[in-house]
């Protein structure tokens, strides 16, 4: 699309959750003039969570969405240019690098943090998206506490799968863990572990039909493809480890990314392979993933921009 709609700011925050609200919030006290655009999800994945009960500074627990509008008003009060708006290209071959919004505003900037952060894998079933946040989880770690003592159902055969497995193993009474083909992909010692864990029962050849129940999870809907024998589990939740995908899509031809599409960052550090371009939060975090690591993260972004910008003498 033709456009003549064009801005030029010193720094331009591309996301919305904990990462990139961090980074607007010590962007705008180091008078940087941040100007934020919030993407497909203002507020991130943390929208479409519950109750949060790991963030610090929360002694109650807090709702995911209210969180993030805390997050949002705390930036937009230090002065933060926070706006509605999707980046759906970038060119980043000279500077000032350009960020196109909505396929017709161009921003032009002096220095970009990107906080597009990654969006969980589903299996596409309806009552999955029905029951999200009410039973369907894709962060063992941030839910499993919620259904200590109960039966619980996981997806996935990778690291990922098998770590939040045992992890919910510890808290849960059984994990009903559900491997779509006849073996894991996860590496050799995961898998002992697993295996050797006594309330871990694992379900081969094995394919989730639906998630049952109304209001919240109640039970899931397996065949077994192998025999060709459905089967019913009563379970209290329903977790979903096949993988995350980063939203870095668009800065491919740019950015080193690493081979499941992560930006890469120097260790240590925010800064990308091009110097002025820092990022943070999970598109660049594949281990971590928590609300307060991003936040983190996006504090480490927002100070090394500011140094790049003092050096440059802007």
């Amino acid at each position: 699309m033709e456009t003549n709609q064009q801005e030029h700011v010193h720094l331009l925050i591309i996301g919305s959750g904990p990462a990139g609200y961090t980074a607007a919030i010590y962007a705008a006290r180091a008078n940087l003039k941040p100007v934020l655009y919030q993407g497909i999800q203002p507020g991130g994945q943390l929208t479409i969570t519950t109750e949060v009960e790991n963030y610090p500074g929360y002694p109650e627990g807090v709702q995911g969405p209210e969180m993030m509008v805390d997050f949002e008003k705390q930036a937009t009060r230090m002065g933060a240019d926070i706006r509605f708006g999707l980046a759906t290209s970038v060119d980043f071959s000279s500077k000032p690098y350009k960020v196109t919004i909505d396929e017709s505003k161009v921003m032009t900037a002096d220095a970009i943090i990107i906080a597009t952060g990654a969006s969980a894998k589903w299996l596409g079933m309806p009552s999955e998206q029905r029951l999200n946040g009410s039973g369907v989880s894709a962060c063992a770690v941030c839910d499993g506490f919620f259904f200590r003592g109960k039966e619980v159902a996981i997806v996935g055969a990778g690291d990922t799968a098998a770590e939040e497995a045992l992890y919910l193993s510890k808290m849960c009474s059984n994990v009903h863990m559900i491997v779509r083909r006849h073996e894991m992909r996860a590496s050799k010692v995961m898998q002992d572990r697993v295996l050797k864990t006594s309330n871990i029962i694992v379900y081969w050849n094995t394919e989730t039909q639906e998630v049952l129940g109304e209001n919240k999870v109640e039970a899931v809907k397996l065949l077994n493809t192998a025999k060709n024998e459905e089967t019913t589990v009563p379970v209290s939740a329903f977790f979903v480890a096949i993988g995350h995908q980063p939203n870095s899509a668009i800065f491919k031809d740019y950015l080193e990314l690493d081979e499941q599409d992560y930006i890469k960052t120097v260790p240590g550090s925010s800064r990308t392979n091009l110097e002025g371009i820092f990022a943070c939060g999970d598109v660049q975090d594949k281990i971590y993933r928590q609300a307060v690591t991003a936040a983190g993260s996006g504090c480490m972004a927002a100070l090394d921009a500011e140094r790049y910008l003092s050096a440059q003498g802007i």
